[in-house]
């Protein structure tokens, strides 16, 4: 059992283990994709609780489904039930199961719903006066963290004091008032996104707002003015030009925030992204060693809209983001921006080698490290791009990048779709290219 889970929690997993005993539980996701999450929370920022209500509605992708396995965490789930029949469940190291009162078809639905209630191991933030998550979805919900092909609508529902505000996947749908004087926000997502990219952030936040060229952009942030965040994230807007052109796609919705939060944290989401203020501070001086806005800015097409459907090609996600900052650089500094961006990266890149371990960019087994990790995909990924744009031109390059993202946007690629879609843009055989840095 993992280390934070409550006594409450073994219980249960005690009284529900005969029935896991008879039959196999399979692993996460087996069987069945997620079509919609909806969750309610109370969260307590002064202690980093969460608790609530939550439904999944799943759709069986094979015959005889009957356990659903679920991403594990250590919060305390009680009241599972389907159709308002309780359901059993149990919830260990491996997996949060629920165990469907029958077989469930292939292309047959089921909504389960359960409480829960805990403090979540990892992936929440939390003061006095303000609580974000980053990240780890699956440690304050019950979700698949590791199925980034699984997208799925979200629905979040927010119980908060009077006077704070909130942000959440998607837009807000509602807000109203209730008799003990808490406030309900209500946000809900317009498209499926990959569970890793919830995520939500409560608290007093100073708010600045603007609307350019069709798209709303939100700026928030704790013990700061609307005016200070208007000036922190000034290039947003150019950002976003630059972006959508080169991907051939309007930013995606429509509508992005970006909440600047205390230390270095860089962190994507649904439609909004969290900037570390000391972060800010360091580019401040220095502008044209700036990443950290375009890089998750970035992610909002590359990640977000495209996603990859496994994480053996995670680099399409990373690469692509980390790329495209060096291509900002170029835009608004000039070609030498561009190389030294390229420069970190193949600094990066050199480091890793020296240890003598590297990988092709579609590996798909354990790295034995998180900066191992990122000199492949982040820094490999980017110049690999580099190297297909020198390879194929800049028109053929950046046609096949725009073609790529406006196919699969809203789905899930592997490499071999960005193979194809460079192939026809430039009209060229890139099999040796791709087998040399993303396959072999």
């Amino acid at each position: 059992m993992r280390v934070g889970l409550s006594i409450a929690l073994g219980v249960l997993v005690v009284a529900s283990a005969s029935s896991a005993a008879d039959e196999a539980v399979p692993k996460p996701g087996v069987g069945f994709e997620v079509e919609r999450y909806d969750v309610s929370i109370t969260p307590d920022a002064a202690t980093g609780r969460v608790m609530g209500v939550e439904q999944v509605t799943i759709r069986a992708r094979q015959d005889g489904v009957r356990w659903l396995g679920f991403s594990p965490n250590a919060l305390t789930l009680s009241d599972a039930t389907v159709e308002g029949r309780p359901i059993r469940f149990s919830s260990d190291r491996d997996a949060i199961a629920f165990r469907l009162p029958r077989p469930l078809q292939r292309g047959r639905r089921a909504t389960i719903r359960f409480r829960f209630d805990g403090r979540p191991a990892r992936g929440v933030t939390a003061t006095a006066s303000s609580m974000h998550t980053s990240y780890f979805a699956c440690d304050w919900m019950v979700c698949l963290q590791d199925s980034p092909g699984d997208k799925a609508e979200l629905a979040t529902t927010l119980r908060l004091p009077a006077g704070w505000s909130s942000l959440a996947p998607g837009e807000p749908v509602a807000t109203r008032s209730e008799p003990d004087g808490t406030v309900v926000h209500r946000w809900r997502t317009s498209r499926p996104y990959s569970p890793y990219l919830f995520g939500f952030a409560i608290g007093k936040f100073e708010r600045h707002v603007e609307r350019n060229g069709g798209v709303e952009l939100t700026y928030l942030g704790e013990g700061t003015t609307a005016p200070e965040l208007a000036r922190l994230f000034t290039e947003t807007p150019a950002m976003v030009r630059f972006l959508s052109d080169k991907a051939g796609l309007g930013l995606p919705g429509g509508r992005y925030a970006q909440l600047l939060v205390a230390g270095n944290e860089a962190q994507e989401a649904a439609t909004y992204a969290l900037i570390g203020g000391k972060e800010l501070e360091r580019e401040a001086s220095e502008p044209e060693t700036a990443w950290i806005l375009v890089h998750e800015l970035a992610h909002q097409w590359w990640g977000n809209a495209v996603t990859c459907a496994t994480w053996r090609d995670f680099w399409l996600n990373e690469g692509i983001a980390t790329f495209m900052t060096a291509a900002w650089k170029e835009h608004r500094f000039g070609p030498a921006a561009y190389e030294a961006e390229l420069d970190v990266a193949r600094k990066r890149v050199a480091r890793l080698r020296e240890t003598g371990w590297d990988r092709p960019l579609a590996f798909g087994g354990e790295y034995p490290s998180l900066g191992a990790r990122r000199a492949v995909q982040y820094s490999k990924g980017a110049l690999f791009l580099a190297h297909l744009r020198g390879r194929i031109g800049d028109a053929a390059f950046w046609k096949g990048l725009r073609s790529f993202t406006r196919d699969h946007a809203g789905g899930t690629v592997t490499s071999i779709d960005l193979q194809r879609a460079m192939e026809r843009a430039s009209g060229r055989d890139l099999s040796p290219d791709f087998g040399a840095w993303v396959f072999e």
